[in-house]
This record gives C-alpha cells, structure tokens and sequence, in this order.
C-alpha cells in the first residue's frame, strides 16, 4: 500500500476533485438505490386487489421502514386519485429519481476524468523532470527503451489502475452498503442467509488474482525490451542492412513479443477468469435465496409480500455488480502498483551531480581553468588518474591520445556532467563543486563529433533554448560558422525542416548548424571534442574555418585525433591510459620521441 499511497500524492490537490465526486456519488448510490426499491410500491399499485373502506384504515408506517412509507404514499395516492392516476405518480417519481441517479453519475465520472488526467500530468511531470535532472554517467548504463516505456507506457498504467481504484474503492463500498441496509429493511431474515455466502465468493476471486503482480512486472520489463529493440532497430537501420542482419534483428524482436505475448495471456486468463466466476457465484446465491425467499412468502405468515420479495431479488442482483467491480479493480491494482514500482524507482534515481545548498552562481570567467590531481573512477575504475594542468584564460589547450585515455571523459568534467572522485577542479580559484550547475554551463559552449540535432527548422536548432533570439543574430551566427549560404539555398531558408537528428543535411551542414548554435551562445569557454573527425577532406575544411572563427577570443580545450587541426595550440596534454605522458606545443613534442611523435608519424603515413 506504500507504493499505491505515493502515487496517490501525485493527485494533490486531492481534496479539489475528492470533496465533490464524493457529494455526487452519495446523490448517486441513494438515488440508484431508490430506483430498485421503488419498484415494491409499483407493484403494489399495479397488482393491487383490495380496497380499502376509508383511507384512514391504512395504518401510517412508523421508524426508517422507507419501502413501508412508499408503499404508504402509493395507497393513499390509489384511493384519493384511482389505479391509473396512482400508477402515473409512481412512474413520475421513478423517472425523476432515475434522472437524478444518472445526472449525479455523469458528474461524478467528469470529476475523476479530471482528477484521473490531472493525475498523469503531474506523474509524467514529476518522472520526465527527474530524467532530465540525473548525471550524464546514468544514461551510459541505462536502455533508452526502457526509460521511454517507463515515461510513455507505465505512467499509463498507472493513471487508469490506481485512479480508477480510488473511484471503485469509495463509490461501490458505498453501494454495497446501500443495498445491504435496503435488503434489510424489506427483509432481515432473508438478508442474515445471504450474506453468509459472500465470503465463500470473496475468497474464490482473491485465490484467482493472486500472482497477477508479478506477472505484472514481468510483462512491463518484457515491454520495455521490446521498445529498446525498436528503438535500436530504428536507429540503426543502415548497419543492420549493411551487415544483412535484418533476420536476426526480426528475430530477436519476434522472440521478446511472443515473451510478452505469453506472459499477456497468462495475465488476462487471471483477470477474465474473476468476472464469470463471481457472476457464476452470483446467480448461485441469488437461485438459493429465491428458494428460500419464495418458502417465506409462500408460507404465508406476512413477513414478506410477494411484490416486497421481487423487488428484493432485483436490488440483491445488483450487489453483486458493484462486488465484480471490486474483484476487477483489485485484478488491475496490480498492473498498477507494478507500473508504479518500476515509475518511482526511476522518480528516486539520485542524481550523482547535484548542487550544494550553499553554491555560488558564476557570473564571469575571468583567470583559469585547474585541474589539481583530478582522478575519475567509473564502476570502481580508474578512468583518469593525477591529472594536474591550468586552462588561462584567452588560451587553447589540445587534448590528443590513443582512444580509450580518457580525454572525453576529462572534457565533461569541466560542466559537471561529472563531478572528479579525488582531487580539485577549479574555477577562478573555486571548486567546481560549489557552484551552481546552470550558471557553470551558462559559461560553456560545447561542439561534439556528433552532431546533435532535433526534429525542427534550422532556425529553432540554432536558436536551441535561446527564446529571445532574433532573425538577424541567428544568421549573424550562421555567416560567422558559414552555414548561411547553404541555408538560404534550402526551400524554407531558415523555417527549413531538418529532419529526424538533422537528416536532411550533409555531415558537415548539421556540424556548421552545431557550431552556429555554439556561436549563437556566445560563452567565452569552448569545448569542441573531435568536432571534425566524421568529415571528408572538403567539410572538414570548412568547418575548420567555422571553428577558428569559433574559438577567437575565447578559451578553448579541443580533442582531436587529426594533429593538423590542433597545430597552433598554445598547449596539447599528451594521455594516455589516463594519465598525462606529454605535455607541450606541436613544435616542442614534435621534436621529442615519445607518443606524440608517433601518432604524428602515424598521420603523415597515411
């Protein structure tokens, strides 16, 4: 109940949605309850034989006996207006509760709609936030599918089950009850016999939906496996028919469907299963009570009529509506407190970066970047091990080495994408660690060797979270990462679509549009990591005269693999391993036979 009690809270302002739906399903369950009842006095009036002499023979009903008082009032109608005006009243008063019952209903249903959609608005909210607020090192061991199925598909599941639980949970106990008192009212003996079989019902339908949590689980797990099959079958869909690997990939997703299939129908022959056999139950129950209701009336001794014992079986053939409502809410509770576990857990993911109460907001770069013995360790693994430089200000420091050194990983420890293990890395003299996140990232501007984009026009992407960006700086941006002319050339100018991650535009088009958008921010730190190493010869020149336009009169790290880029570098940090072998300008590790030397040598081979 823990789990089900937290994805409640996500409904608050509860009391907004609870106060009214509860007033118009009390109206509901009194006037749907009346409606049944109702029907002695019907038949009272339609099959009525004796008349009596003077109105005041009929005894005037005392108590909460409320069949005795309708019944009361349709007499007093029958001898004052005749059967037919009688039976009129009646019908009139039937109506008018049964256009109560609904009305009230529809305005019950409306509020939990409202409180059911506010509820997957502030779930998606709070689990979508939190995604975005986690540390970059947590996407690294997480399948992309199964975060987006949590977000899309389980929130889902949730929204219905534990809402439609709380509708159920209040209005058909309420129901049940207003049966129940009504029952006993026409008869309390026939009431004590049947509410003895409940129990043996109850416990029948609580055996059948017992495993269906963890069913549950499994087929939400089985789901995201499906999701994250899709997802990398989609993104890759140029390897996969590169490699002919499409059978194994059908293969591999045909096989997790028909998993997920397996574990559906198990769940569904569970959940299908309370519905008949509670209704099989049912019918039991109520084929006993007319044997023994219709002993009481046939008997004769005046403790039940046969018109109060018909309306009696119509009200005890709805109770067991509002029991199967409880079995099916109770079936699907589990769908939703399993969706629910595997929601929060991500909702409680910690983010291993996160700000201190007390951090400080950095309003200017104004001296030096410091790394003093930064070690990074990740799962337990040293990635970079004592790693001591200063970044001045104005400076551009290169960062070259075999793959696997750990040079990006040093790269995203500057905007905190990662915060070091051991060891400082400051700021103008301050550790990163005690400023702000935003305020640190509003100094950096970074260009990567992907080039990520979005699903929207050219303008948009290079005005990326820049709301207050006009036409004219966004295409001073662009003359000065030269993207403008090729921009202008496309059918919508800048309103161009760029496609699904920018697949409308050539490798070095979507890396201009990067730089653009670096250019745009204006940050007087740069990081360009491998900004030109997925070009051919003529992109990459270009682009290499975007980003010298780039990095002017700006502080700049660059990794490159290609040393002929990073030739005018104030300063290039050899690493290997992890750690710093060389250090030095090109002239100066040129001239030394170290590792430099021969990745140099490697290039000019080529």
């Amino acid at each position: 109940m823990k789990t089900y009690f937290r994805l409640l809270s996500f409904a608050k302002p509860i009391e907004k949605y609870a106060i009214p739906y509860i007033l118009c399903t009390i109206v509901t369950v009194v006037f749907s309850t009346l409606n049944l009842a109702l029907l002695a006095p019907l038949l009272h009036t339609l099959f009525r034989t004796e008349k009596a002499e003077v109105i005041e023979d009929i005894p005037e009903p005392e108590g909460l006996d409320l069949l005795s008082y309708f019944n009361y009032y349709a007499n007093q109608a029958y001898e004052l207006f005749g059967p037919y005006d009688a039976l009129m009243y009646v019908c009139i008063i039937i109506v008018i509760s049964v256009f109560i019952s609904n009305l009230f209903r529809y305005l019950s249903q409306r509020i939990m709609e409202n409180l059911r959609i506010h509820t997957l608005l502030n779930l998606r909210k709070s689990v979508f936030d939190s995604v975005m607020n986690l540390h970059l090192g947590f996407f690294n061991g997480e399948r992309k599918g199964d975060i987006i199925s949590k977000i899309a598909s389980d929130v889902q599941v949730v929204q219905f089950s534990v809402t439609g639980t709380l509708q159920v949970a209040f209005k058909e106990p309420l129901q049940l009850l207003a049966y129940i008192v009504m029952l006993f009212i026409i008869s309390a003996k026939l009431t004590i016999f049947s509410i003895l079989v409940i129990p043996v019902s109850a416990y029948v339908i609580s055996r059948i939906v017992k495993t269906l949590k963890s069913q549950a689980r499994e087929g939400q797990e089985s789901y995201a496996n499906m999701i994250s099959y899709l997802d990398e079958a989609l993104s890759g869909i140029r390897i996969i028919k590169a490699f002919n690997a499409t059978e194994f990939v059908k293969t591999r997703f045909h096989n997790e469907n028909e998993h997920y299939s397996k574990i559906i129908r198990r769940m569904v022959r569970r959940q299908q299963a309370g519905s008949p056999v509670s209704e099989l139950l049912g019918v039991i129950m109520v084929a006993v009570i007319l044997l023994y209701g219709g002993h009481l009336v046939l008997t004769g001794d005046g403790s039940l009529k046969a018109a109060d014992f018909i309306a009696y079986i119509a009200i005890f053939s709805q109770v067991m509506r509002p029991a199967k409502a409880l079995t099916d809410a109770f079936s699907n509770i589990h769908n939703g407190l399993a969706a629910g576990d595997r929601v929060l857990g991500l909702i409680d993911e910690q983010s291993k970066v996160k700000d201190k109460p007390d951090a400080k907001a950095v309003v200017a770069f104004k001296e030096e970047i410091e790394f003093k013995s930064v070690y990074f360790a990740y799962e337990e693994e040293d990635i970079l091990k004592d790693i001591s430089f200063k970044i001045r200000k104005g400076e551009t420091i290169a960062l070259v080495g075999p793959s696997g050194g750990g040079k990006s990983t040093l790269m995203d420890l500057i905007p905190r994408f990662m915060d070091v293990s051991k060891g400082k890395l400051l700021l103008d003299g301050v550790d990163l660690r005690d400023l702000t996140q935003e305020s640190l990232r509003n100094q950096i501007g970074l260009v990567s060797q992907e080039s990520i984009l979005f699903n929207d026009t050219i303008f948009n992407n290079i005005a990326f979270a820049n709301e207050s960006a006009t036409q004219e700086q966004v295409e001073h941006a662009a003359k000065i990462a030269n993207a403008h002319d090729f921009i202008i050339e496309t059918p919508n100018g800048y309103e161009s679509n760029i496609g699904d991650r920018g697949a409308k535009l050539s490798g070095g088009q979507r890396q201009r549009i990067c730089i653009a958008r670096a250019i745009l921010k204006n940050p007087p730190i740069m990081l360009l990591d491998e900004a030109t190493s997925a070009l051919d010869t003529e992109s990459e020149k270009i682009v290499q005269e975007s980003l010298q336009n780039l990095m002017e009169n700006r502080t700049t790290l660059v990794i490159a693999h290609r040393l002929s880029t990073i030739q005018n570098a104030d300063k290039i940090f050899v690493l290997d391993e992890g750690k710093i072998v060389e250090s030095g300008n090109h002239i100066e590790l040129s001239g030394n036979n170290g590792l430099y030397r021969k990745l140099l040598d490697m290039q000019q081979f080529k």
